[in-house]
Parts: C-alpha cells; structure tokens; sequence
C-alpha cells in the first residue's frame, strides 16, 4: 500500500506539473498573440509597408522585418503595381540620384476617398532598402522612415544598438581622423596627398566615408583594407569653409530636412563663404543608415541631394 501511495503521490507532482507548464506555455502564446496584434495596430496606424521580411540579409546588425512608415494618407490604401507603370519621372530621378539601384517593391497610393495621391518606390541601394515617395506625377517627394517592426509599439523608433541605433544622437559611426585604419590613411597618402581630411564616419558595411577639401569638397569612401570604392565631389566652389553646428543651421534648411528626410540624423554641416560673404551650405546627414550631402544657397534654399553611400 505504502508503494502504491508513493506511485500515486508521484503521479500527482507529476499531472501538477504537467498543468504547470502547459499553463506557462499558453500564457506565452497568449502574450505573444497580443503583442503582435498590438504591432498590427500600429503599423496599420501608422500608415506604413513593409519593405523588407525578417531575416532578410541587409547591411546592419538587425534580422528584424522592416516598414516604411506615412506611406499613404490616413484612411487611405496601397496596392502593388508593376515598375514599368509609373510615371517615367521616378525612373529618372533613382537614376540621376541613386547609381546602381534595384527595384525591390513599387506601390500606387490613394486617399481614402480613392483619389490617387502618388507612388511609393522601394529599392535596394548598397545592400540597404530606400523607400522614396512621390507624388502623382512622379515627382521626388521624400525619402521615408523606416522602422523595424518591434519599433512600432511606440516610443521614438529605435532602439539602442539596433539597425537605427545612431537615431540615438551618439553618433556611433564617427571616427577620428587619428583613428582611421593605417590601410585607409596610407590611401589618402598615396593617391590624395594634398587633401584636408575634416571628418570620417565608419559605414554599415564596415568601409570608411572620409569627407576632405581640396579646394572641391569630396567624400571618399575606403575599405577598411585601403581599397577605393568612391570619389564623390559634393562642391566644386573653391572658396573657404567652416564646419558648423546643426543648430547653427538656416531654419529653412531644418525645415527641408525635417520635411524630406524624416528621422534624419545630423552627421557634419560646412558653411561657404566667398571672403567674407556667405554662399551656401554643405550639409550631411544619414537617413535610414544611407548617407546623403544635400546642398543650400545663401538663403537656405535646397538645390542638390547627393547619395553617397
């Protein structure tokens, strides 16, 4: 009787803890449910498309889906559409702005009253998904936020160490100029000598973005090993320059920022002047883990958008 008890006493810890952990496991699935019903309502409030799935092999630490977020108006939808049915002007300017790209996704966008409100383009650039809106006519609107998908709950779209952890105002990609590799310097020694090094930045694929003056600002981006992967002249006006702080920015420049780049990061800014005359802006800013230079008159008005990397 004593072993019998002693069976049945095990039987019993042993239903318990069975319940037990079925229990936890629902729980856990139950959570889990919520949560991403929760991500859905977001994301649909949002107004926003996924751009890429998750795991998707892209430049960056993160294997997390990505979205694209004001994609279209409130209330408003997305379908799909074929490339070849947008207006010609989008196809000119990812050429003329974005060299090299790959088409990933394209969308026809309208209100909530049917009306079509424009397009939304999402392509592959340096192994690092874009989204770019535009407008009925295929004009360059803006180039949209992008946000990984645990992100969307809420809070300001990052999260640190994360793909956009540099939305965090550290400035984690900044490198001094004393410690670039010896393979990137020695580069700059051999081919660009005469170059004013002013200010580098470590790249997602682990290459370096020099920017330097001679007397054309350039931004030159160099494997870690010393291999060139690009030149590109961002001003070709040989007048002095002198770097300056985002908040010493016109506020029409912050406004187009703000406007056209949302969630932009400010990397460096140069002001031009021709002896002691201002003439325009050099400005750099990171949007999405994409650099781009984007170039102001005198007053603070936009005149070019260069991506460089």
């Amino acid at each position: 009787m004593k072993r019998l008890s002693r069976l049945n006493c095990l039987l019993l810890c042993g239903f318990f803890a069975l319940t037990a952990l079925y229990s936890c496991q629902k729980a856990n699935v139950k959570s889990t449910d919520t949560e991403d019903a929760k991500l859905d309502i977001a994301i649909s409030a949002a107004q926003a498309i996924q751009i890429t799935n998750a795991g998707a092999s892209l430049a960056g630490s993160s294997t997390d889906a990505i979205y694209a977020v004001n994609a279209y108006p409130a209330g408003g939808k997305k379908d799909s559409v074929t490339f070849a049915s947008l207006p010609a002007a989008i196809g000119v300017y990812l050429t003329a702005n974005y060299a090299g790209y790959t088409v990933q996704k394209t969308f026809k966008v309208s209100t909530a009253a049917g009306v079509l409100d424009g397009y939304v383009v999402v392509i592959l650039f340096n192994a690092k998904p874009v989204a770019l809106r535009f407008d009925a006519t295929g004009t360059f609107v803006s180039v949209l936020k992008q946000c990984e998908r645990h992100d969307m709950g809420g809070g300001p779209g990052w999260h640190e160490g994360g793909r956009f952890g540099d939305r965090d105002g550290k400035h984690r990609d900044t490198v001094a100029l004393s410690a670039l590799p010896t393979a990137v310097k020695a580069y700059f020694t051999a081919n660009y000598a005469t170059d004013t090094l002013l200010h580098a930045a470590l790249n997602m694929d682990g290459s370096y973005s020099v920017i330097s003056a001679n007397k054309a600002l350039y931004v030159t981006t160099v494997s870690a090993t010393g291999t060139l992967l690009s030149r590109i002249q961002i001003s070709p006006r040989p007048d002095s320059r002198t770097a300056v702080t985002e908040s010493a920015l016109l506020s029409a420049i912050t406004t187009y920022l703000t406007t056209t780049f949302p969630g932009y990061v400010f990397d460096k800014a140069f002001v031009e002047k021709a002896g002691t005359t201002v003439i325009g802006y050099d400005v750099f800013i990171t949007v999405n883990g994409t650099r781009h230079a984007l170039l102001f008159d005198a007053t603070g008005k936009f005149f070019k958008s260069i991506c460089i990397r």
